[in-house]
């Protein structure tokens, strides 16, 4: 939605802050300078800027002062950038799921579109990812544990990490070695094997 708004579609200050709140709402609090052009909100944002209603979170990147901080909220911020149309992957998807123990030092995210910020913690793969390749995590979305298994066997991980990974996946129910291995159908060859050796040390 926050990629439809525009000016002109606003009758109001009033109404295009009211719109702004509840879309940064969906990101725990963070919204883009490009969403405050599209609401008509350059002049209420300056004014909370020195209110200190607003905060800077990064270039192009503001936050609602009075949002509370949480332990995901780079995620949710990543998210806001991409209008919500992004989702955390690979890497830092399989922490978020408990599966594995790779211990990612960037925020892996996958994205169809949009510009790239520059973010030396960031790293963003260009991919459109199917409805059911992702799940809502409240304030992001995040690939399904079947999608970030596959990613983890494609980006080349060792294989007793992949095997860790897998292992996880089944033991905590994030979901079946039946759906894994009717998945891997969509992998190369090679990397299929990598994946049906793990499950098999299941």
């Amino acid at each position: 939605m926050s990629g439809e708004v525009v000016a002109s579609s606003i009758r109001n200050p009033e109404q295009g802050w009211s719109i702004l709140r509840q879309l940064a709402g969906r990101h725990a609090g963070y919204f883009t300078t490009r969403l405050v052009l599209r609401t008509g909100c350059e002049a209420r944002i300056r004014t909370a800027l020195e209110d200190g209603d607003v905060i800077r979170a990064g270039v192009g990147l503001l936050r609602m002062a009075d949002w509370p901080e949480r332990p995901l909220d780079e995620y949710a911020m990543w998210s806001a950038w991409f209008d919500g149309q992004a989702a955390i992957s690979h890497h830092s998807a399989a922490e978020l799921h408990g599966m594995g123990r790779l211990r990612p030092r960037f925020v892996h995210l996958s994205a169809g579109s949009g510009r790239v910020p520059s973010a030396p913690r960031l790293v963003v793969l260009r991919r459109v990812l199917r409805e059911d390749e992702v799940e809502s995590a409240g304030t992001f979305l995040v690939t399904t544990p079947v999608r970030t298994v596959l990613d983890l066997a494609e980006t080349g991980i060792g294989q007793a990490a992949l095997d860790e990974v897998v292992a996880d996946a089944v033991a905590i129910h994030r979901c079946a070695g039946a759906e894994i291995r009717t998945a891997v159908a969509e992998l190369p060859p090679r990397t299929a094997a990598r994946v049906r050796q793990a499950l098999a040390r299941v």
